[in-house]
């Protein structure tokens, strides 16, 4: 039996004991476990060594602020003791491992115990509580399972929580739509691409999800978007979507999700310590303020991380709710530092520019951006499709791409040249959307 007590329907919190505590709670049980995470590392020759260098004991840490004194772990320390150098539990204790793709080298590979495994379904399924599932609730996962932290973290937190599941997995869009309808579905798990492209082939079947589905709650992450593609997924759809985020690094999903405010994602602080750092002088940055998110798991046997750089750029938006967690509120990732374009010295983020594309109505979700060199300057080419075909309209095309160029300029201080192209042109991933493709590496 799981030792986590299925809650009465009734009930305001999914995990009361936790998700109700004070912020001097909070940060009380924080410093009692970093000191037991301390300790568990130190069993670790790696960490042992940072530690002794840098003087740290679990002694050491007489607050949550006491957190700095430790030295970052980054995902090259993975990748340079991979598979299994930086584990904390012997491997026989390990009953499961995720990784990711290694294209660019070595995987990050992240071990968990059972215990591991049972705590991050609870962090799961406290999300899903927190946006009204119930048992009685139909939850769909369209992300893909194995490796991939999103079909597993998801399928357990569900489970957890006591809805049937419908492990559909990742692509073949005309059967998500048949299990939608005929089981039932009120709430599904995808990435935002993959929203739109579910919606524009419920269009061309002729469904309408108001009128012929049950969905009621969309659970959206693993990439970037903006506000404004979020409240664009909510019209098509007629659902709440509520943001998530998670890294394979931590656990995968579960690490951060929004409540039903909408004002931010509550990161599990009995789970997690959460920094801000500027991502150049590893310095705390004020709350309010756009930084480097820094993430220590506190809750983990077989491979906590301290002190983590997620490359992930966001901001503290408060530490309280009008839902009544207090536990951090960190505002949606704004991209990341390692994705930042850097174009005739002016730095752009892809969200900045899908925040513009998503205002104009004539325009669908899916863009490209292409950038490339010539013998004098660096180029960007945005390439977004249109919601509804009038290609022959010239003078109607002339104005759009005008009134989108300055609307980008406005925003990112450069003037992109812009294609407007009919609906489907661009390529769909079933996966994470790519949206930026940088060819100028041919000229240098």
């Amino acid at each position: 039996m799981s030792k986590f007590p299925v809650p009465d329907n009734s009930c305001e919190f999914f995990d009361q004991e936790h998700e109700s505590m004070t912020r001097e709670q909070i940060e009380a049980l924080q410093v009692e476990r970093l000191k037991e995470t301390i300790a568990r590392c130190m069993k670790n020759p790696i960490y042992k060594q940072r530690f002794e260098e840098a003087g740290i004991t679990p002694d050491s840490i007489t607050s949550v602020a006491d957190v700095r004194k430790l030295p970052f772990t980054t995902k090259q320390d993975l990748r340079e003791n991979y598979p299994f150098g930086l584990a904390c539990v012997p491997l026989k204790e390990c009953v499961r491992l995720h990784s990711s793709s290694g294209t660019t080298g070595n995987p990050t590979v992240i071990l968990h115990t059972q215990n591991d495994l049972d705590e991050w379904a609870n962090q799961v399924a406290r999300n899903l509580w927190m946006v009204g599932l119930r048992p009685d609730d139909v939850f769909q996962n369209s992300s893909g399972y194995g490796m991939f932290t999103g079909g597993l973290g998801f399928q357990y937190g569900a489970e957890r929580l006591g809805m049937l599941t419908v492990p559909a997995a990742a692509g073949n869009s005309l059967r998500q739509i048949k299990f939608i309808r005929d089981f039932g579905t009120t709430a599904l798990h995808a990435v935002p691409s993959y929203v739109t492209r579910l919606y524009e082939v419920m269009q061309e079947q002729g469904v309408d999800p108001r009128k012929d589905t049950q969905l009621k709650v969309l659970a959206i992450g693993a990439e970037p978007h903006s506000e404004e593609q979020r409240k664009r997924i909510e019209n098509m759809l007629g659902v709440k979507a509520y943001n998530s985020f998670g890294m394979s690094e931590m656990c995968g999903p579960g690490v951060g999700f929004e409540c039903k405010e909408q004002n931010g994602l509550h990161f599990w602080e009995d789970y997690y310590i959460v920094e801000i750092v500027d991502p150049e002088t590893l310095e705390p940055v004020p709350d309010g303020e756009i930084g480097e998110l820094i993430l220590t798991s506190i809750c983990r046997e077989a491979m906590p991380l301290i002190r983590y750089r997620t490359r992930d750029l966001t901001r503290v938006l408060g530490r309280t709710c009008p839902c009544g967690r207090n536990h951090i509120r960190i505002d949606r990732m704004r991209g990341r530092s390692d994705d930042m374009i850097v174009l005739r010295g002016v730095n752009i983020f892809p969200i900045q520019i899908e925040k513009i594309l998503m205002q104009f109505p004539e325009l669908a979700s899916n863009y490209l951006i292409t950038l490339t060199s010539d013998a004098d300057n660096d180029n960007m080419l945005v390439e977004v499709e249109l919601e509804e075909l009038f290609t022959d309209d010239f003078p109607r095309l002339l104005d759009l791409e005008k009134r989108i160029r300055r609307a980008l300029k406005d925003e990112i201080l450069l003037t992109p040249h812009i294609k407007l192209v009919p609906k489907g042109t661009l390529p769909v991933s079933e996966g994470k959307a790519v949206r930026v493709v940088d060819k100028r590496k041919v000229y240098q």
